[in-house]
């Protein structure tokens, strides 16, 4: 009896398509309202040193780890941990859980933004009314009880999520060269375009350079922090998506002959530049907002929600042309944002697609329609903010934060695989790497993330998040991220179907063959080893 083969792994079409959509992923909401805040409190252009060390010594080792093992691999994160070792295979799903949940939280951010750019046009928030505006009359919220939520459906904020789906969903659907290749190609570009010009456009507000001084006055004082220090490795780690999929998967469709180690450079200083444009364009137009309201930039400053539906509708409406500078803005979070979701979604299709073997449109649909479905049920209601707050807050620190330490600790120390992969990415690289690379990502990354790791369940524990009822953190909070490991396990025992890549990948074979075996001295031929001919799989 055969098996029908599985579908050939689809690929990025040049190593161009894939910057642009590894730059897509890690250029999100976070370089634009989180970074700026993050260095102005960490002490101003002071900031920039532990946030560079941060770079080197953290981010772009890790970028590499996870391109390493993407390629070796050649699969999505379950099937690449796989066939490093079956036990690993948890892992995987771990990183695909976790992406689900933030998929179904991520799109909502992006309709907002939507909304907010059509809002900026027509000042829909009023004069002096932007936080009543965006809290009361377009959130709606209602308070999270004691003994249960009462969440209502919220037109404005559930019709344009369901189209930020539709339009995700398209993309998908396409596949990798023709849809996250050419979305990105589009949208990356525009991206850049919007926001050098609101850039340009804030650095002519008045009070502006006021506020570009509170950005980049060095506090020197602020090194001695250990805590500014935390900062700076918590951000990067965030910031160029690493160790939760996203680029295991990407850099699995990328060719045999790629340079790994001057892909991620570019892809880790183009992300750096973008939120150092970032923190330019927020903190010109939060002095012009200072000076407008008579007060200094520290009244002022804020990140995250607060920063985006808040303090930059009362910049729009305070500026002179400041509808341009919202349309410009919030279009940019929604560029940004899409292409940071489609590559989440990604990292879920593409383990569904190497574990059933199915079609690219058959589980697309089968991802993203119960994904969108759970993100209208909890993010389209008057209770959609304190759900996100609590699930964006939890997964970060107990999700992502968790699965990247270990899976370092696993892959390094368990499985010993640091020198294959630090052999794999020197095979064909610009940029080789060696003992220092091994140090950086086997010894610094565990003590740096199980330190942030700690330091989060100490912080969560003594003081309730967000002053929310118990109840409530214990489902959207500590029950989901225990959830999603006991889910990732059971995951793991299921089954791989015939179809599947990991049953069925000639490209594999090919790869094994390139990568491990040199030919016979005599006839110069190159056998497979005997696991692969007798169709055996990691």
């Amino acid at each position: 009896m055969t098996t029908t083969q599985a579908p050939r792994r689809e690929a990025f079409g040049s190593r161009n398509v894939f910057i642009l959509s590894a730059i897509g992923s890690a250029v999100g909401l976070g370089n634009i309202w989180r970074f700026p805040y993050v260095a102005y409190e960490g002490g101003g252009g002071a900031f920039l040193i532990p946030y560079l060390c941060a770079l080197l010594t953290a981010g772009i080792p890790l970028l590499f780890f996870d391109y390493a093992i993407g390629h070796r691999f050649r699969g999505s994160a379950p099937l690449a941990f796989r066939r490093m070792h079956r036990a690993a295979e948890p892992l995987g799903w771990w990183q695909v859980l976790i992406c689900v949940v933030i998929a179904a939280y991520y799109a909502v951010i992006i309709a907002w933004a939507a909304m907010y750019t059509w809002f900026s046009a027509q000042l829909s928030w009023g004069v002096g009314n932007e936080e009543g505006f965006f809290f009361t009359e377009f959130l709606q919220m209602g308070d999270v009880g004691k003994t249960g939520l009462s969440a209502q459906f919220v037109p404005q904020a559930g019709i344009p999520l369901i189209l930020v789906w539709l339009v995700v969903i398209v993309i998908m659907a396409l596949g990798v060269k023709r849809g996250i290749g050419r979305a990105n190609m589009v949208l990356m570009p525009l991206l850049t375009v919007m926001f050098v010009i609101l850039v340009v456009q804030s650095l002519f507000l008045p009070g502006a350079m006021e506020g570009l001084n509170a950005f980049f006055a060095p506090n020197w004082a602020a090194l001695a922090d250990p805590g500014v220090w935390a900062a700076a490795y918590g951000h990067i780690f965030f910031s160029l998506s690493v160790a939760f999929g996203i680029m295991v998967t990407y850099s699995s469709y990328l060719k045999r002959k790629t340079d790994l180690t001057g892909s991620g450079l570019v892809v880790a200083f183009a992300n750096s530049g973008f939120e150092i444009l970032a923190g330019i364009g927020v903190f010109a137009a939060l002095g012009f907002m200072a000076q407008a309201q008579g007060t200094d930039v520290a009244g002022v400053a804020t990140s995250g929600i607060g920063l985006a539906f808040v303090a930059f509708p009362t910049i729009v409406s305070q500026a002179t042309g400041g509808s341009i500078i919202g349309v410009l803005f919030f279009g940019a979070l929604v560029f940004a944002g899409v292409t940071s979701l489609i590559s989440i979604l990604e990292v879920i299709v593409a383990a569904l697609q190497d574990k059933l073997g199915w079609g690219r449109i058959r589980t697309t649909m089968t991802v993203s329609i119960p994904v969108a479905l759970i993100s209208l049920a909890l993010f389209s209601t008057t209770t959609a903010l304190a759900v996100l707050d609590t699930a964006d807050a939890f997964i970060n620190a107990f999700g992502i934060m968790a699965v990247a330490f270990v899976a370092v600790i696993v892959v390094a120390w368990l499985l010993g695989r640091l020198p294959a992969l630090r052999d794999h990415l020197n095979r064909r690289s610009s940029f080789h790497v060696g003992w220092i690379w091994m140090l950086l990502v086997g010894a610094l990354a565990p003590v740096v993330l199980g330190y942030l790791f700690v330091s989060e369940i100490i912080a969560k524990v003594n003081t309730p998040y967000g002053d929310y009822p118990i109840w409530f953190l214990w489902v959207f909070g500590w029950g989901m991220v225990i959830s999603l490991v006991v889910l990732a396990i059971l995951l793991s025992l299921l089954p791989w179907s015939g179809r599947s890549h990991a049953k069925d990948d000639p490209e594999y074979d090919e790869f094994l063959v390139e990568e491990s075996y040199e030919p016979d001295a005599e006839t110069g031929a190159v056998r497979l080893p005997d696991a692969v001919s007798k169709g055996e799989r990691p």
